[in-house]
């Protein structure tokens, strides 16, 4: 795909980025599990040690004062556990990774065909549900285990979370996601294709599509394939004129949001269509007037749960920098990174 944009000069925004959310005063939980994410994409394209020291000495000096007990959103933080563990071998790092797994595995709330809930507390906040981040927050962390530890039956059964979501959460008739289902009620609630669940999505499918060492052997990722080729279809035709995408997608009214535009415009990147090099170019300007001079992530919607209505969506708070926002930002840029190096191998 050709961007067309100087590598040298995006490090510099990532380093800006990277700068911020360390200082951020971000905890074992989800907008932390994002954020380092996204640092850790940073780490794996730039080589900056840096960044993987601090991360370390964050991780390290966390687990000194006492981890949380798990949830759907706390196994957000896996990620960059893998990460530290790939890079360096230290066990600690392996143990809270497969206490995160027995947890998805044996202990969290599922339903119908063994679908995990969404959870963001002990409590059985959301009986039944599924929503779009769960795909980020936990299959996508159970697929990068099963590929890294050689475990087949975490692939399938982050295989089998895509498969349910793809078939609950997206709209057959526009290609778009919904951000959630009750299963209770065999509804999608508000039925609001808001722009970070499909960011959730089309980020984790391409993903999953690229780092799954012979997918085409996996019945589940033909569904993978397609659903994210139609999504990107639909979506693209949305993008704004800024390059951003709105929070809720076939609004023409709603404001851009920049996590969910960098989690699509990334989710582009990843799948490599050439001719969606020109809304990849669009959204990189529209996210980069969205980054300041200090590294905060500007105009990135607060904690979003299923809301009532299309109010509730425009209502949420964008002031504040936010650990999805960061990430999402970094995961963004990275991939742009990482293309613009395979296109120069290419020349």
């Amino acid at each position: 795909m050709k961007i067309n944009t100087e590598a040298s000069d995006l490090k510099q925004v990532v380093g800006r980025v990277a700068e911020y959310t360390f200082g951020m005063d971000l905890t074992w939980d989800w907008p932390g599990g994002v954020a380092y994410y996204g640092v850790s994409r940073a780490f794996e394209v730039t080589g900056e040690q840096a960044y993987l020291d601090r991360m370390v000495a964050w991780v390290d000096e966390y687990i000194e004062a006492g981890v949380p007990g798990w949830t759907v959103n706390t196994c957000a933080m896996g990620h960059m556990l893998l990460t530290l563990y790939e890079q360096t071998k230290d066990e600690k790092y392996a143990e809270l990774i497969f206490s995160k797994v027995d947890y998805l595995e044996n202990k969290a709330l599922r339903f119908s065909d063994q679908v995990l809930q969404h959870t963001v507390s002990a409590k059985n906040d959301f009986p039944e549900q599924c929503w779009a981040d769960t795909l980020f927050m936990a299959a996508y962390f159970m697929l990068r285990v099963g590929i890294m530890f050689d475990k087949k039956h975490l692939v399938e059964d982050a295989l089998h979370q895509y498969f349910w979501h793809i078939n609950y959460l997206q709209d057959d008739n526009n290609a778009l996601w919904y951000h959630g289902y009750n299963h209770i009620k065999k509804d999608h609630m508000s039925g609001i294709y808001w722009a970070r669940a499909n960011a959730w999505a089309a980020y984790t499918m391409s993903r999953a599509a690229k780092i799954l060492p012979e997918g085409y052997l996996y019945p589940p990722m033909m569904h993978i394939w397609s659903s994210l080729r139609d999504q990107l279809a639909a979506i693209k035709k949305l993008q704004k004129e800024d390059g951003l995408w709105g929070t809720v997608l076939d609004y023409p009214g709603a404001y851009g949001e920049v996590s969910a535009t960098a989690g699509i415009a990334a989710a582009m990147v990843i799948q490599g269509n050439p001719l969606h090099g020109k809304y990849v170019k669009k959204a990189l300007d529209g996210v980069l007037a969205n980054i300041a001079d200090n590294g905060r992530v500007l105009n990135v919607s607060g904690g979003t749960a299923v809301m009532n209505d299309i109010a509730g969506y425009f209502g949420i708070d964008r002031k504040w920098a936010q650990g999805w926002g960061q990430g999402l930002a970094l995961a963004f840029l990275a991939s742009v990174i990482e293309n613009e190096k395979e296109h120069s191998d290419e020349i």
